[in-house]
């Protein structure tokens, strides 16, 4: 396994992303909006979820924009969600939304515990909750495979995952979903360092019937600094197998803009891929947890689509 700092030099020395935008909000008045989902279609329009909070709390809703002109601005009639950081799949014709919730710790005073709950709908406005994760655990993260069956992305902490690892296991369908299950996934291999730790933010169902997956490779510094950075790999649904973890962005390639705190300066956080067709992808992320940009690169999984799935 290779470290930040390994996977970083390794970026620097390949192809660079490139025409970075910031994604401009409004109707929300000085709130900022980050962590955003790439859009996604509802009754035909395009939407993006994004994080909705003051720039000195945590105290999140997760908010629906559609496009006017050049700004998204809160889509009327669909629901504000009390969580944080969202992401979207679609299973069996149904659009499923996911965020993080937050809710006072049950042993620590005056500190939060968090989970992903799950909605799912034929479109937002008709969306119902069905599901809460095991206590402590983010990025959670579902995905509907070539066989029907979904594809479940975990990421425990503590004595199982450390910092946070991902995890993998499948269920026949949603009614199969359960905390039991989700805490006996197993781990994927030989992908974090000691101290380090990482996540999964969106799966793709690839050609060759494996999975792409965009996620988040972190570390602190010496200084306690937060550096997130945006990474892909190739995962094998059925036997586990997994490429190497490869950065595909840093925060030097976005904008410069504003932070929600000093240590936050040198985060990007995943939100969502675009792949195009022609070999390469847009990339939306959450930048310094305090806006949203948006930046273009060479596709991550294209390279792998022409390997066959090992039996």
């Amino acid at each position: 396994m290779k470290t930040c700092a390994e996977l970083l030099t390794e970026f620097q020395e390949g192809s660079q992303p490139f025409n970075p935008e910031k994604i401009l909000f409004g109707g929300v008045e000085e709130l900022d909006v980050y962590n955003v989902t790439a859009p996604f279609e509802n009754v035909g329009e395009s939407v993006i979820a994004g994080r909705v909070e003051a720039r000195d709390s945590e105290e999140s809703r997760i908010l629906f924009f559609s496009k006017q002109g050049e700004v998204w601005m809160p889509k009327e009639n669909t629901p504000v969600l009390s969580l944080q950081d969202p992401f979207y799949t679609v299973i069996s014709g149904e659009l499923v939304i996911g965020g993080v919730e937050t809710f006072p710790h049950p042993v620590l005073a005056n500190a939060l515990g968090w989970r992903t709950v799950f909605y799912k709908g034929k479109n937002l406005a008709g969306l119902t909750k069905f599901f809460e994760g095991p206590d402590g655990m983010k990025d959670l993260r579902l995905i509907q495979l070539h066989s029907g069956s979904i594809g479940v992305l975990t990421r425990p902490q503590g004595e199982k995952g450390g910092r946070g690892k991902i995890g993998f296991t499948t269920v026949a369908s949603l009614k199969d979903l359960s905390v039991k299950v989700i805490d006996e996934a197993p781990l994927l291999t030989g992908q974090f360092a000691e101290d380090e730790w990482g996540g999964a933010n969106e799966a793709h169902l690839l050609s060759n019937g494996m999975l792409g997956i965009l996620g988040h490779i972190a570390s602190f510094d010496e200084a306690g600094d937060r550096h997130y950075y945006p990474m892909a790999f190739q995962l094998n649904p059925d036997t586990l197998d997994c490429s190497e973890i490869e950065l595909i962005a840093e925060r030097r390639n976005f904008l410069p803009g504003e932070t929600k705190r000093p240590d936050l300066e040198d985060v990007v956080f995943s939100g969502g891929l675009v792949r195009k067709g022609d070999g390469y992808a847009e990339l939306y992320a959450g930048i310094s947890d305090a806006e949203a940009q948006k930046i273009q690169l060479e596709d991550p999984f294209k390279k792998y689509e022409a390997e066959e799935q090992a039996s």
